[in-house]
């Protein structure tokens, strides 16, 4: 019988994405590298299968897998680290399925559509926040606007803080080639190459330009979409001091000595840290997604803005909820999808919802 497998159950986002599809009614397979940790996680969260699994050894990660399985992944960096799960889904024929917010994963990941459907599974990456709410957000108003030639996306987030895995991945992609959507074709383009301002809900919020699985996905369903941004929102200096950090880093990524020297740095300072936000403080925290889709000619002819909370607890409950409706056989396509190409935009929009995102 067909299952999901969760990779790196004994992560942050791991373990909150076991829980939620545990309280959804699955039964997945929970599996990391170390069989204390979870056997740890299996009993607190009153017994689940477990199996012990390394990206360092890519064929235990395809024992994992038999056709038909959807392995759920949010091992990262995904940059160093997806690799391995990609690989064994697509051997195994299994559907895929990862929290990457990494832009280049992510087009590694689109790379592999033609084996996707000659295998007859889909991928799915960047399932969490990073990017599902502006692929929504942007759906939604591409429905009222169908002919618009240009979208703004922005993710904003007003909380306490990110886990260890969060700022690896964020580590790991400033020595990374962005890209953007230009002229109907993904090009090459540094992150931070542009700032601007949102209205979100009558506040002015700054967002820098960085890569995401908008520009890859959107013009797919919207010929006439001719370009496409992505933003973080970040604080105005915050916003320009990443500017100029990518423009360093872009210019250091060319020497390689330089590089891995600084890759080595950052990893110090990200290893061994995989703790986040507590409960409380995800309470606390509150995100938006902003899409504006224009004309040719710049003026605005459509804006969604979705407001929700967490981020983490969001991706976990959306993970959950997109490996339980494959798993189902609620995909409506195989290959490289976007959400709302896998799950038509009512499908989406209301798990989104019971996510917490409206």
């Amino acid at each position: 019988m067909a299952k999901i497998v969760l990779f790196g159950a004994t992560g942050y986002t791991g373990r909150l994405t076991a829980e939620a599809l545990l309280a959804g009614g699955a039964a997945p397979v929970l599996a990391a590298r170390n069989a204390g940790a979870l056997a740890t996680l299996a009993a607190d969260l009153g017994g689940a299968e477990t199996a012990v699994a390394d990206v360092g050894d890519p064929d235990s990660v395809r024992r994992l897998l038999g056709g038909g399985d959807v392995l759920v992944t949010t091992v990262g960096p995904f940059l160093r680290y997806g690799g391995p799960a990609l690989a064994a889904a697509l051997g195994a024929g299994a559907h895929y399925v990862d929290s990457t917010g990494e832009g280049p994963f992510i087009r590694d990941v689109f790379d592999r559509d033609a084996e996707a459907r000659a295998a007859g599974v889909a991928l799915l990456p960047a399932f969490g926040f990073d990017y599902v709410p502006g692929n929504l957000a942007a759906a939604k108003a591409l429905r009222a606007a169908p002919d618009a030639a240009g979208a703004d996306i922005g993710y904003f987030i007003a909380g306490p803080g990110t886990s260890g895995g969060t700022r690896a991945s964020m580590a790991g992609m400033l020595f990374e080639r962005g890209f953007a959507l230009r002229n109907g074709d993904v090009v090459p383009q540094r992150s931070g190459t542009r700032v601007r301002t949102f209205d979100v809900r009558g506040r002015v919020r700054t967002g820098v330009s960085i890569p995401g699985s908008e520009h890859l996905i959107l013009h797919r369903s919207h010929p006439n979409l001719r370009a496409a941004d992505v933003f973080l929102g970040l604080p105005p200096g915050a916003a320009r001091g990443l500017q100029l950090t990518s423009l360093i880093t872009d210019l250091t990524a060319r020497v390689t000595p330089v590089r891995r020297l600084a890759e080595a740095a950052l990893g110090s300072v990200v290893k061994g840290s995989t703790g986040g936000p507590g409960a409380t403080d995800r309470a606390r925290t509150r995100t938006w997604a902003v899409a504006e889709v224009r004309d040719g000619a710049g003026r605005v002819l459509a804006s969604e803005t979705l407001a929700g909370g967490d981020p983490y607890d969001f991706t976990a409950a959306i993970l959950a909820w997109g490996a339980r409706t494959a798993l189902s056989g609620g995909l409506r396509d195989t290959g490289a999808l976007g959400p709302v190409e896998a799950f038509g935009l009512d499908a989406v929009s209301a798990a989104a919802a019971d996510a917490g995102l409206r």
